[in-house]
């Protein structure tokens, strides 16, 4: 039998964020909600690196190549995962309940000449495959450089992801 997501984000010493008292992030941004399931779809809305308590400030802020490396920006993304995560186990109950990433959407906000944006946002696409696989770890994905980001922070994630029934 296969290790369950859940045992392997804990083999893995992975610090996911409980939100189960409403601590989702996203609401210092606007009115949203963190996800929607329809089906067995599961939406997650936009998440950033924004450790629980920091109400909504960045970590690592501003533009990739100018304040930000691409080892920071990186980091960033997989700090965002681990947010995703904290959500999909809200929404699910157990991340055990993931089939599959279905696909991910990264922003990445870069300075002029900042090119590099899909190693940016392997910073989330290699923890999600670490903790469900290579097979459903990984969906589609599409990395955008973009010239800003809600607070200053420099990576965002939109993911959509397959449940099971």
């Amino acid at each position: 039998m296969s290790v369950s997501h859940e045992a392997r984000a804990a083999e893995l010493g992975l610090e996911i964020p409980d939100y189960s008292d409403g601590g989702y992030h996203g609401t210092f941004y606007g009115t949203m909600k963190a996800f929607h399931r329809t089906g067995n779809l599961l939406f997650l809305s936009g998440h950033v690196e924004d450790a629980l308590g920091k109400n909504g400030q960045p970590i690592h802020a501003g533009r990739l190549g100018v304040e930000v490396t691409v080892e920071e920006g990186y980091e960033a993304a997989r700090r965002t995962a681990l947010n995703c995560l904290g959500t999909i186990r809200l929404a699910l109950g157990s991340l055990d309940r993931v089939k599959c990433l279905v696909n991910s959407l990264n922003f990445v906000v870069a300075g002029p000449d900042f090119v590099d944006v899909n190693l940016v946002s392997s910073g989330a696409t290699d923890l999600f495959r670490d903790v469900f696989g290579e097979e459903n770890g990984l969906g589609g994905r599409a990395t955008i450089g973009v010239t800003s980001l809600a607070a200053n922070h420099c990576f965002e994630n939109w993911l959509t992801i397959e449940t099971v029934d």
